[in-house]
């Protein structure tokens, strides 16, 4: 019986674990308890504020994390918040520790706050991460509702409030990025002021250079917002500010415009209730001089003034400024304030502007791509991250869709519910036009997200290219729109450049280039969803072709069918698996399903035939490469290995090719016999055939093998690196799935890692270092069809479909087209693998795409590989 059947809900009468744990814990003399047997609980939220200012010891360790993390958690019984002993964060930032996940605490401690009498918090020192679908929350009805404990030494109001346990802070920070707002704190909706104004004692914004000047006390101002920027968090430790947040906003009077900058506790009672468009009634104000290294908006299209040396400051203290938001209602057009000014882009209209301008976009979004990471540049204050994705919208004036990277802009309700079939507006967009790509759209610092349930009443709505853009939507079909939606998987843009060039020095290079023990650390370092692009250079001594991972209960069903038989090796309901090792020197565990598949029937089609023959006649000489025209249907792979190889890397051995055509002519009489193979070829034939792969080494690899001291393999292609077509009936999945891990479980969170996708294969590759010391593996997904994302922007000259031209190109040869009627032949693995060769010693700088996609699943896909000639 589980957890959930052996437990009633909420009855707070039953014996709590936790809550004898503590009693426990405040029973001993060292306020330390270790607890053998463990105490199993589930997490319920995850939060983040920025550590205390403490010991010299302990800023020791906060220098690479400043932040400090509480959980809440429960034995489904009671529950309480606890703070995470920093030597855990790292739990957190590999996302092993997460919300709705189980976990086993071994050691925790009391922690009294020598700065504030009889005030403390319980800590957890030790835990152990279970199963990510909990079956303690599973049988809860409303966690919510479960009783919180509080003993002595332990505020209540502490522990119900939605504030830091370490006193010293009183918000907490988004789990992810410091932009997005997080908290009851944040007030999203308040009422306009009907109140009558008199607005005769108003100064206009060009009189304020005086004001500033003289410093005499201005007037109020009566202004409309043009721009809002992002959220910026400056908050460091030892900072005494409480609400270390700033936000920019742009405002206009019929005498032009000026920045506005809204600071510190402002920023959480107006930051969300103030708005493009918005009309602000402002007093108490004070003006300082503007700082010039910021960001701003491009703002020529509204043809007015811009009073740009002084800025307007609205304080919470000293003076404490005083807001008042006018109902549009009540805005008069005697006070001439301007109207809000768009720049709307078609995409037909993008390949002409230069690069850096701005721009506004509407469009229907066809694919939106996971939420990713990426650790910000600068020098001072805690390590900071900001959240983006890359989104395509389509508008009707171009086969080509906008191609949209798109930054966290704090309306995190926004950011995270983008998805297909959706109508989507960004504003203050920036052009980038990066060669041998497609220009694309990145965000900035003032850009503003709005999708279908945002629109109404926003300024834009009246823009001619808005309407045009709505009555073409109007002419397409919903079903054929879907077809074409993607969610998720690996993506990344632009494309490598056509030749790479040696980087600068600096930490500016788009792609570093760095040696493989930097890569080594820098893969260490990254975080969960941080995104990397590195080059490296080497040479490739191995390929692999591999199928993905079956769904789970297929290979349930595929072990029971085997099982079923008399093997020995695989009995009915057993977990055996058979090693066995190749002359590689290399151990594999295969599993059953490996040793009936030489056993199985094989016969080969007649057309399938007919291809093999032609290839073996037309592409490639007979006398040299018959033996190596194996197909995944006859050999699901095979292995070609050191022993025999010519100069080229291709096994000229005679006995393996009457092996082989030997094997094929039985297979074709449907009795085939492992006595009339080659002994000596069974177990690798078993163990490739079982994998579903084709390998390629290059002559010298087993020997570099034993000298490289050590060989970075945890790379891979895994299911979240897959897109998947998007499905109105899966959509909160899709974008769970798609989103970053939240900070509160919610019963709705699904305990699915992700949704099945279907992948043909992909190759893993095996690159050695320039100096022969480390190697790393990496895979490779080549786009075979327009309808993959990734297609979009690619240069698509044609190549000749060999392994290194596969690798330039990133793509197939010609893609395949999903809404033709025609089927495109692309080339087989197979085939691909006979031009392997051309490898060998090739000296080659190679671009890797990285990203922690959680626990130990590290992502290292290629994203193009340069040969000498291609890089300078």
């Amino acid at each position: 019986m589980d957890y959930a059947s052996s437990r009633s809900l909420t009855d707070v009468s039953q014996v709590s674990l936790l809550r004898t744990t503590l009693e426990r814990l405040f029973s001993t003399k060292s306020h330390k308890l270790q607890i053998e047997e463990g105490l199993p609980a589930a997490v319920v939220t995850l939060q983040r504020h920025l550590s205390e200012q403490t010991t010299e010891h302990q800023q020791q360790q906060q220098q690479l994390d400043s932040y400090s993390y509480d959980l809440t958690i429960t034995d489904g019984v009671w529950q309480t918040k606890c703070h995470l002993d920093h030597s855990l964060n790292h739990l957190i930032h590999r996302n092993i520790l997460t919300t709705g996940v189980d976990i086993s605490v071994t050691a925790c401690s009391f922690v009294y706050n020598e700065k504030r009498l009889g005030y403390g918090y319980i800590c957890l020192d030790k835990i152990k991460c279970g199963s990510k679908s909990s079956d303690i929350l599973r049988a809860v009805n409303d966690v919510s509702s479960l009783p919180i404990i509080t003993m002595h030494g332990i505020e209540d109001m502490a522990l119900r409030s939605d504030v830091p346990l370490q006193v010293s802070r009183k918000h907490y920070l988004s789990l992810w990025n410091n932009v997005d707002p997080e908290g009851i704190v944040w007030i999203k909706h308040a009422p306009t002021s009907d109140v009558v104004l008199d607005v005769s004692t108003i100064t206009l914004l060009c009189d304020l250079e005086t004001s500033f000047k003289n410093k005499w006390k201005p007037f109020p101002l009566l202004v409309r917002i043009l721009h809002k920027s992002r959220l910026r968090y400056y908050g460091k430790c030892g900072m005494k500010i409480e609400y270390p947040f700033q936000a920019y906003f742009e405002v206009a009077d019929q005498s032009g415009t000026m920045s506005l900058v809204l600071w510190n506790e402002l920023c959480p009672e107006w930051y969300q209730r103030l708005n493009v468009g918005t009309v602000l009634y402002l007093q108490n104000y004070t003006l300082k001089q503007s700082y010039s290294n910021r960001s701003r908006p491009q703002m020529d299209h509204h043809q007015m003034k811009n009073f740009d040396s002084i800025e307007i400051c609205l304080n919470p203290r000293n003076p404490a400024s005083v807001l008042t938001v006018i109902s549009p209602k009540n805005v008069s057009s005697q006070w001439g304030l301007p109207e809000v000014a768009y720049q709307f882009l078609t995409r037909s209209e993008l390949e002409n502007l230069p690069n850096n301008v701005a721009c506004d976009v509407i469009g229907l979004v066809t694919f939106v791509g996971r939420v990713q990471r990426v650790k910000s540049q600068r020098n001072k204050g805690p390590e900071m991250y900001w959240s983006y994705r890359w989104v395509h919208a389509v508008d009707g004036t171009s086969s080509h869709p906008f191609i949209l990277e798109i930054f966290s802009s704090s309306q995190p309700e926004i950011f995270n519910n983008i998805c297909p079939m959706t109508y989507l507006v960004c504003t203050q967009m920036r052009v980038c036009q990066e060669e041998g790509c497609s220009p694309y759209l990145t965000s900035s610092c003032e850009t503003g997200l709005f999708i279908t349930g945002y629109h109404k009443g926003q300024p834009y709505i009246s823009d001619p290219k808005v309407k045009s853009f709505i009555q073409w939507t109007k002419t397409q079909k919903d079903s054929v729109v879907l077809q074409k939606s993607v969610v998720g998987g690996h993506y990344c843009y632009p494309h490598g450049p056509r030749i790479f060039a040696q980087p600068v020095a600096d930490d500016s290079a788009r792609i570093p280039l760095v040696a493989f023990d930097d890569l080594k650390k820098e893969i260490q370092s990254l975080q969960y969803r941080e995104h990397k692009r590195l080059a490296i250079q080497g040479q490739i001594v191995a390929v692999q072709y591999l199928k993905c991972p079956k769904e789970a209960e297929s290979e349930k069903e595929e072990a029971q069918a085997v099982s079923a038989g008399t093997s020995e090796e695989a009995l009915p309901g057993s977990n055996n698996r058979t090693v066995e090792s190749t002359d590689n020197a290399t151990t594999r565990e295969t599993p059953p399903s490996a040793v009936k598949t030489l056993q199985r029937k094989r016969r080969r089609s007649p057309e399938k035939k007919q291809v093999v023959e032609m290839m073996k006649n037309i592409l490639y000489p007979k006398n040299i490469f018959s033996s190596l025209i194996l197909t995944m249907e006859t050999f699901s792979s095979f292995t070609y290995r050191k022993a025999g190889h010519d100069n080229r890397g291709v096994r000229q051995n005679k006995e393996v090719e009457n092996v082989a055509e030997s094997e094929e002519e039985q297979a074709e009489e449907g009795d085939v016999q492992q006595g009339d193979l080659n002994q000596d070829r069974i177990a690798e034939l078993q163990v490739d055939s079982g994998c579903d792969r084709l390998v390629w080494e290059s002559v010298d690899w087993p020997t570099q093998r034993q000298e490289v001291s050590e060989h970075l393999c945890q790379g891979g292609l895994y299911q979240e690196s897959l897109s998947r077509k998007f499905v109105f009936d899966e959509k909160n999945h899709l974008l769970q799935w798609s989103n970053l891990h939240p900070s509160r479980w919610t019963p709705e969170q699904s305990t699915d890692d992700s949704p099945p996708a279907v992948c043909p294969g992909y190759y893993q590759i095996t690159i050695l270092g320039i100096n022969k010391q480390m190697a790393i593996d990496a895979a490779f997904f080549p786009v075979a069809s327009f309808g993959d994302p990734r297609a979009a922007g690619l240069p698509q000259e044609p190549h000749g479909n060999t392994m290194l031209s596969c690798l330039s190109s990133g793509f197939l040869c010609p893609l395949s087209d999903p809404a033709s009627q025609s089927e495109t032949v692309l080339p087989d693995p197979e085939e691909i693998f006979l031009t392997a060769e051309e490898l060998g010693d090739t000296h080659i700088v190679c671009i890797l795409d990285i990203c922690p996609l959680g626990g130990e699943q590290i992502e290292i896909l290629i994203n193009k590989v340069y040969k000498a000639t291609d890089f300078t």
